[in-house]
């Protein structure tokens, strides 16, 4: 491991912390830390930054209760930039969402990527940044008993195609119902670390009964 000392702290005497979610690996935020401000981080293990606008330190989620428990701190090639891979205890973002970053700005239209993780911060941007004509945004503006709904009429369209034993049409709903229920878990402020964890928890349980059934 390198030392503090080694790391390259600009003319302000601060580096570029990026933070990720050490479970989903989702950008969470971009901040800046100064030597003490590192220092404190390592210390109790969780991220305290050094903010430009207010020129002080910073322990996040001192005031929201939303902290980030550390797993690891990286520097890159050049010692001048840190990744900061974390366990949150809630969202990263001020606004409430689990990353700072929900803004689309450009998308290749020959290359795209896809993950849940990221379904997730868009279906979160279109709650905090209402977007005309989008249908996530109808939904949000709706409210909780309209999302139920359609979760409900989606779960009846999975059986019935399911029943009928058609694979391309269950396929088909089944990701029509997970898309609902992402809206409803972030109406609900529920991310897809708390189901996660809930399933880990239930992985570890059911280990547990499988030894003692043996024994």
């Amino acid at each position: 491991m390198i030392k503090i000392d080694e790391l390259k702290f600009d003319e302000k005497g601060l580096i570029p912390a990026i933070v990720v979610d050490a479970d989903t690996k989702q950008v969470l935020t971009l901040a800046y830390m100064n030597r003490e401000s590192l220092e404190i981080s390592m210390q109790k293990g969780l991220t305290c930054f050094f903010s430009r606008s207010r020129q002080k330190l910073w322990l996040k989620g001192e005031t929201s209760g939303n902290y980030q428990h550390i797993v690891s701190i990286t520097a890159d090639c050049d010692n001048d930039a840190l990744t900061v891979e974390v366990k949150p205890d809630g969202p990263a973002c001020h606004t409430g969402t689990t990353s700072c970053f929900t803004k689309p700005v450009w998308e290749s239209d020959e290359i795209s990527g896809f993950s849940l993780d990221a379904l997730m911060t868009l279906i979160e941007g279109r709650k905090t940044e209402k977007k005309e004509g989008s249908y996530t945004t109808y939904l949000f503006e709706k409210g909780i008993d309209k999302i139920l709904k359609k979760v409900g009429e989606e779960s009846t369209e999975v059986i019935i195609a399911a029943k009928g034993n058609d694979k391309k049409e269950t396929i088909y709903e089944v990701a029509d119902l997970t898309y609902h229920v992402m809206v409803m878990m972030i109406e609900m402020g529920i991310s897809l670390e708390d189901i996660h964890n809930e399933l880990a928890s239930r992985h570890v349980i059911d280990k547990k009964v499988k030894q003692e059934k043996m024994v």
